[in-house]
């Protein structure tokens, strides 16, 4: 899949953070059963390489990518674990390199103009907006769909229920990146009817 493609999947990715292997697979289902088939799994837990294995061997329907990738070893971790797309907090050589490299598409993360256009530079359109709200939320996303015409954006961090509709508003967003659909606290009690609620509450179905 490539970036457009990805974006497309659904107007909010989860940001999940899995503490736990065995909440990877009911997640999954939860998230799809609210009409969300697509996870970005953070590499920020010990479970979240597993937590990918798992999805994308036995649930091939779930669209699973690799977040909070920095670095090679990141990378390379997350392609020999299933992951299917890449997001990372920010951009660097590096990362552009080895995603060229191993044919998979990276969504980064950028916040200023300068960043903007390394991206650009490199053929790379879509991105993760990253901090959406502290860098300057929809404000900043508008002045910048000036000089970046052909770009299009995942805001991320900051988003919740009561902004994201605004956000994807936007001409040039095509999805939300966010935690509020997927909270902690009902991972942790495994109250996957909740999540699947939230999924549907936010698509409003």
């Amino acid at each position: 899949m490539n970036s457009v493609e990805i974006m497309k999947i659904s107007p909010i990715i989860p940001v999940i953070a899995i503490e736990s292997v065995d909440d990877a697979l009911p997640l999954a289902y939860a998230l799809m059963e609210g009409g969300v088939n697509i996870m970005e799994i953070t590499l920020r837990t010990n479970a979240g390489l597993k937590a990918i294995e798992i999805i994308s061997k036995k649930l091939p329907d779930m669209s699973v990518g690799a977040g909070t990738v920095c670095n090679r070893i990141d990378l390379e971790n997350s392609i020999n674990s299933g992951a299917q797309f890449i997001f990372s907090p920010g951009i660097n050589e590096e990362l552009v390199q080895g995603c060229i490299k191993h044919d998979i598409s990276l969504i980064p993360g950028v916040s200023t103009a300068t960043e903007m256009m390394f991206a650009r530079n490199k053929n790379i359109k879509q991105c993760k907006l990253f901090p959406a709200i502290t860098s300057g939320g929809i404000a900043h996303l508008k002045a910048v769909a000036g000089p970046f015409p052909d770009m299009s954006f995942c805001p991320t961090g900051g988003i919740n229920k009561e902004n994201f509709k605004d956000f994807l508003n936007l001409k040039n967003v095509l999805c939300v990146g966010g935690s509020w659909i997927v909270p902690k606290d009902e991972i942790k009690n495994k109250n996957y009817k909740a999540i699947t609620w939230l999924c549907k509450e936010a698509l409003g179905t």
